[in-house]
């Protein structure tokens, strides 16, 4: 007989983490470290994610993602640690997510695959398949990365609800990336398995979602700003709409220089700008195809934190 899945509490911060690389490209791993003391050990972060689009993980190895898993894993100690699985292919996604879970990984954030950005994703059928296929050979829960409807891979409230009601699927990353689909989604999860998590994740919209009801924020953002975030997530929880808005200002211009230029695939580059301003990590470039941030976005960026950092609202150890 098999032994119950073990389903983590999503519920609260989760923290996207990117990770530094050396000039040569490799992971700096030091710095990397420096970023997880910073934004992921501390109290109010209730799990990690990594190997997503702000880790880059399409652009690791299978060894590289493993080894950012049992770093992770050895340095945040229990908290619940999520790994992406960006795939091709159901085989590809299959193969992460077995090494995701060997490696300690407690949930795997299923993306939606490639191919089914071509118009599959608007009914239920292949998405669905997907994710039975791939939770049927993992003994660990998924969550859902749910896309921006103008990609062409978000997923309709209908194929949702249906992939809610798998029993492996613990949580929604909410990244639709409009307010009425962001409800709609909600509303359809949450009357297929109220226990399903939506974790709102939407650039500008983490006040109106969180006001509409979520029950926690993913964000790589949370990389540069964990301690706003975490004010954030307080003062939903107490339903302190005066609260929300006044720490919505704080955030206000560390979210508009990081997500505000084009082009927006650009945003997790930036956080790594800001976090080289902090002196956490020493380079701030990715890995081909994306490319370094232009210089004067950098001292863009490096202001707004500074300013940030003076006023108390971002805080080293």
């Amino acid at each position: 007989m098999s032994k119950p899945m073990k389903k983590a509490d999503l519920r609260g911060v989760t923290v996207a983490t990117v990770l530094p690389f050396r000039d040569d490209s490799s992971i700096d791993w030091d710095g990397y470290a420096r970023v997880l003391d910073y934004c992921a050990c501390p109290d109010g972060i209730a799990a990690v994610f990594v190997n997503g689009h702000a880790g880059e993980g399409g652009s690791l190895s299978d060894d590289e993602r493993q080894a950012v898993i049992s770093r992770t894993r050895r340095q945040i100690g229990g908290k619940p640690l999520l790994s992406g699985i960006i795939a091709h292919s159901t085989a590809e996604a299959i193969h992460q997510a077995q090494l995701a879970e060997a490696a300690g990984a407690d949930c795997a954030v299923l993306f939606p695959p490639a191919p089914l950005g071509g118009g599959a994703s608007a009914t239920s059928r292949a998405p669905v398949a997907f994710v039975q296929a791939v939770s049927s050979a993992i003994g660990i829960p998924v969550s859902i990365f749910q896309y921006p409807l103008a990609s062409g891979s978000g997923y309709s409230p209908e194929t949702l609800a249906k992939i809610a009601a798998l029993d492996s699927v613990i949580a929604i990353k909410e990244g639709s990336d409009t307010m009425l689909a962001y409800d709609e989604n909600r509303r359809a999860v949450k009357q297929a398995d109220p226990s399903v998590a939506i974790l709102p994740s939407n650039f500008n919209w983490f006040l109106p979602q969180l006001a509409v009801g979520g029950d926690g924020i993913l964000s790589g953002l949370v990389s540069l700003a964990p301690d706003l975030f975490i004010a954030l997530w307080q003062a939903s929880l107490a339903d302190d709409l005066k609260a929300m808005r006044a720490v919505n200002e704080r955030l206000y211009p560390i979210v508009r220089v990081i997500y505000g230029p084009a082009p927006i695939m650009d945003m997790h580059t930036r956080m790594k700008v800001g976090l080289r301003a902090l002196g956490l990590i020493r380079n701030a470039d990715p890995r081909p195809p994306l490319l370094p941030v232009l210089p004067a976005l950098c001292e863009a960026i490096a202001t707004t934190v500074g300013a940030a950092r003076a006023a108390g609202d971002i805080r080293l150890a």
